[in-house]
């Protein structure tokens, strides 16, 4: 007996439903074009998830002749991972595998191909480097803790990072060039681009030093349409997860004025009063918004974030009340990257006191002044 072919019909649907893309888990690979010379041309190979002959991979005698060229027994794929299904690893994989593999492609594609164009966020790259550390966001990783709430209006994104910068954050001229690095290239990537309308959202994913958080999220303060995502260690990712039942910050005011007001962030770590008033000296009033356990990973949802935006903005209107206008906030944190970022765009130049914030400097041995920040 010989086999069927498989209908046109039936590859067209196929096609449309695998996006044009391998359906095998983790590989997504274009398949109407090559990927060395880009040339137009079709390399895809239609698999059967039970085989159509039953002496094939995963064959059966009833199930075989049935299904040979019902869609639902077919995925889209690569030439190397058909050749692994049905020649090299025959044994890992099971009907029940191929199975889940082309329900979870063909789910994600038709997710996607359903959004309506409001659902378009620019995705924004911030990166510099921590001590010897340097920093890369991954485009795969950002794609993911945005869908399916958002997707990404164009690729590459926008990237505002200073590429292969030699300056470590304890050299003297670290934070001149790398804040004004910073500010010239939102300049030209972002604020442009937004006044002439090309850019309506915006989705937030950087990791540096928290001063030039700070300072991109001053920058990012005038644009209400963006989000900002979070870093996390467990699981390794950048998508929000649930909120943790029962999370409220701890705010500690001081006991009396003093001519200094700091204010301390204590949320991934715990920062003691004795190295502000290193800094400062004893005439000062220590301001402290604390998690109740700090530590690199407490921040698990938006909604801290927006419990976090609501105190800081309350903050800086009590301080002022309290310090009066002639002050300077002193501004000591210990922060997830997004609760950096949230502090620069909370803070209002024109309403609120100017800014020092500072860094922890483990080579020049504790807080060392950053950037300030005054109103325009």
């Amino acid at each position: 007996m010989s086999r069927p072919s498989i209908p046109d019909k039936t590859i067209t649907r196929l096609w449309v439903l695998a996006g044009g893309r391998c359906e095998y888990e983790g590989c997504n690979r274009i398949l109407w074009r090559d990927d060395l010379t880009l040339t137009d041309m079709n390399t895809a190979y239609v698999a059967h998830v039970v085989a159509a002959e039953p002496n094939g991979p995963r064959g059966d005698p009833d199930l075989s002749p049935k299904l040979a060229t019902d869609i639902s027994n077919l995925l889209l794929m690569c030439d190397a991972h058909h050749r692994l299904i049905d020649r090299e690893d025959v044994l890992g994989h099971t009907v029940g595998r191929l199975t889940a593999m082309k329900k979870s492609h063909e789910t994600r594609i038709e997710l996607l191909t359903a959004l309506d164009s409001d659902y378009k966020s620019h995705i924004l790259f911030y990166g510099a480097n921590i001590g010897e550390k340097a920093t890369r966001v991954s485009w795969e990783l950002a794609c993911e803790a945005m869908i399916p709430r958002r997707y990404p209006a164009e690729k590459p994104a926008i990237e505002l990072s200073l590429s292969n910068s030699a300056y470590e954050d304890d050299e003297n001229g670290y934070w001149g060039i790398e804040s004004e690095n910073l500010r010239r290239q939102f300049e030209t990537r972002v604020r442009q681009r937004l006044t002439t309308g090309e850019i309506h959202h915006l989705s937030v994913f950087a990791f540096a030093p928290q001063p030039l958080l700070i300072e991109l999220g001053r920058l990012l303060s005038d644009i209400p349409m963006a989000d900002v995502y979070q870093l996390h260690r467990e699981p390794a990712n950048w998508a929000w997860q649930d909120h943790p039942e029962g999370f409220e910050y701890i705010i500690h005011e001081p006991p009396k004025p003093a001519s200094n007001a700091a204010l301390v962030l204590s949320l991934s770590a715990t920062i003691e009063d004795a190295r502000i008033l290193e800094v400062l000296g004893n005439d000062t009033a220590i301001w402290r918004i604390s998690a109740p356990t700090p530590n690199n990973d407490f921040l698990k949802s938006t909604h801290q974030l927006r419990q976090f935006r609501e105190i800081g903005r309350r903050l800086f209107d009590l301080i002022k009340m309290t310090h009066r206008e002639k002050s300077v906030i002193h501004v000591f944190p210990a922060a997830p990257v997004s609760v950096a970022i949230e502090i620069g765009r909370v803070w209002m130049p024109k309403a609120d006191l100017p800014l020092r914030v500072y860094d922890q400097n483990r080579k020049r041995g504790g807080f060392v002044k950053a950037i300030d920040f005054s109103a325009h």
